[in-house]
């Protein structure tokens, strides 16, 4: 297991690409399901989820191979139609592989899913949708078991915006008889490209992107050839890590109406943003203001960006509060950063933030994905030197993070952990 080791205090100044979305990747991989036939994805980032999904495809049949971020999936031989604990239990979004096979095989066993320990993340709305399209569904020994004889249309309205729901559900109804409304569907860039992807496989799908999507079904679809979008997070990441350490970082291989809300809130907190069509600048400035946030469902501002705009507000000038309304368990990553010298109290879903003068380096464990992002970025700012450690959270996630940042000019590296004696 690896650690994190680094040397704050530097200004970060440069030029840095972003990699392909992991959040786009994963829904994308798994429409291979859906068509026999060979695939190719391009720009697909090398991260232990994106492993994990090519894993489940293989067990499942399917002849997987690699060429960089490059993946070629050839689903002729599928002939499985089990997701098993072993490969699911390492991330949630294996879930997605439910509609998918429901769709092309007409059954389905998917173990419960796994994945970070930041809410509780029912699977209930994919559930109540696959019901409506028709399926017969069972919980039984930790597995969704479900069957059908033929997916047919159906208006399905979510309590409440789901990604993985949605797109289980698209996924679902491309190959399902007759029409599928989605009220309420998920908006997030991930979902139009899934879209995207499933128009050039010769699905019917209209309305991505907006709260109401129709898929007309069709009987057959095709295998393509696509790239996945860049991702926003990543680059939201880097975003941070520019006004945090008064730096200057283009970010390239972006797209920038993804990133409107996290430009918006950078703005407000005085860092200087330049768009372009396909990357972003920003500078930050000596003095950080305080500024409110709540994280929201697209367009809001991303959960996935909570943690890290956390640790800019606290070492802003001010006092400011972050309501997390998507994950009930998403302030994990306080404790650490109070360790570091944080000025944070939590009160239910509302974190109140009082900016002190500086940080100070500590060793820091990671507890999720974005948590361990946001430890490396409060490791930046501080003054000495923060070990972080378990940061096989952060590879679910971010492709050589440490190395970006180090040509960066931060002082970083990734060691083993020292054995505890």
């Amino acid at each position: 297991m690896d650690e994190i080791i680094i040397k704050g205090g530097r200004s970060l100044s440069g030029e840095v690409v972003v990699g392909g979305a992991k959040n786009a990747a994963l829904p994308i991989l798994t429409a291979s399901i859906l068509a026999k036939g060979k695939f190719t994805f391009q720009n697909v980032p090398d991260l232990r989820d994106i492993d994990s999904i090519k894993e489940l495809l293989s067990t499942m049949g399917a002849a997987v191979e690699c060429d960089g971020h490059t993946v070629h999936i050839d689903t002729t031989g599928m002939n499985h139609y089990e997701a098993p604990y072993e490969q699911v239990r390492k991330m949630r979004a294996s879930i997605l592989v439910l509609g998918p096979l429901l769709a092309r095989m007409k059954k389905a066993k998917v173990s419960l899913p796994g994945g970070c320990a930041i809410g509780a993340r029912p699977i209930d709305l994919h559930l109540n949708g696959l019901s409506l399209l028709g399926a017969d569904i069972k919980l039984e020994h930790g597995y969704v078991e479900a069957t059908c004889k033929q997916l047919k249309g159906a208006e399905i309205y979510f309590d409440t915006p789901t990604v993985t729901g949605t797109e289980n559900l698209m996924m679902a109804a491309s190959l399902a008889k007759g029409t599928t409304v989605l009220r309420n569907a998920a908006r997030e860039p991930e979902i139009i490209a899934l879209a995207d992807v499933l128009s050039q496989m010769g699905a019917d799908i209209s309305g991505a992107g907006t709260a109401v999507m129709t898929i007309k079904g069709v009987k057959k679809l095709q295998p393509v050839t696509t790239s996945i979008i860049p991702d926003r997070i990543e680059a939201g990441t880097l975003m941070i890590a520019a006004a945090l350490t008064r730096g200057d970082i283009k970010i390239k291989n972006c797209d920038p109406l993804h990133l409107k809300s996290i430009i918006h809130k950078l703005e407000k907190a005085g860092a200087e943003v330049r768009i372009f069509k396909k990357s972003v600048r920003v500078k930050g400035k000596k003095i950080i203001n305080s500024i409110d946030l709540k994280t929201m469902p697209y367009p809001g501002f991303p959960t996935d960006m909570q943690a890290q705009f956390m640790v800019l507000m606290s070492v802003a000038n001010g006092f400011s509060v972050i309501a997390e309304n998507i994950f009930e368990n998403r302030f994990i990553h306080v404790s650490e950063l109070c360790r570091m010298g944080a000025d944070i109290t939590i009160s239910g879903n509302h974190a109140m933030i009082k900016g002190v003068p500086g940080l100070s380096g500590a060793p820091v464990m990671a507890t999720d994905l974005r948590a361990s992002a946001s430890l490396i970025l409060a490791g930046l700012a501080a003054k000495g030197t923060t070990t972080v450690s378990r940061v096989y959270h952060l590879d679910r996630g971010y492709e050589s993070l440490e190395k970006k940042l180090a040509c960066l000019g931060a002082a970083i590296k990734r060691v083993p952990a020292k054995p505890i004696t």
